[in-house]
């Protein structure tokens, strides 16, 4: 049986598609689906991005993207990548969390260049919602300590980021960041 997609599920197909072999092609970086380890959508090592085969398009889309973005982070900023180790399970110190804030919204701003490289342009607000959305969840997780789904968290009409130019990097395996 043929599956029939929606107008709005061709869309996301068409702008992953778009998005996953600008990823893979031009900054050589793999992009598989398979099991991700629970609650997570998806996960990242600096060598691949892995996407939780159970996501629809559109979290499929939105998590490869914002994945793409750490990766930028980790291959070029040890700090960023000290960042999202440490504060990947546990909540930072209050020194910090402005730092924690600013490394999530710059991944999606990484992100939100990503889209316009590979002629993406009509997502820009939908990815600066979802962005304020994974923001929300984190900041919810840091302070309660509890995992609720992020999507809880998604309002449309936030401020649209601005692209954040994608320094020159060599993808590098580090570590996942919850392998440990």
């Amino acid at each position: 049986m043929v599956r029939s997609w929606s107008e709005e599920e061709r869309r996301f197909k068409t702008a992953y598609d778009k998005i996953e072999r600008v990823i893979e092609d031009r900054y050589k970086l793999p992009v598989l689906i398979s099991d991700v380890l629970d609650p997570n959508t998806g996960d990242f090592d600096g060598a691949e991005i892995k996407l939780d085969y159970s996501n629809s398009l559109e979290m499929a889309l939105f998590v490869l993207a914002h994945l793409f973005g750490h990766t930028v982070q980790w291959s070029v900023d040890p700090r960023a990548r000290e960042l999202g180790i440490t504060y990947a399970t546990q909540a930072p110190p209050d020194d910090l969390f402005e730092a924690v804030r600013i490394y999530e919204r710059d991944a999606s701003r990484l992100a939100m260049q990503l889209f316009h490289e590979a002629g993406v342009t009509e997502f820009d607000g939908w990815l600066s919602d979802w962005a304020a959305a994974d923001w929300q969840y984190l900041e919810h997780f840091y302070r309660t300590g509890e995992r609720v789904d992020f999507r809880q968290f998604y309002v449309e009409g936030t401020p649209v980021l601005t692209p954040l130019a994608i320094p020159a990097f060599t993808p590098k395996r580090w570590v996942s960041r919850f392998s440990f």
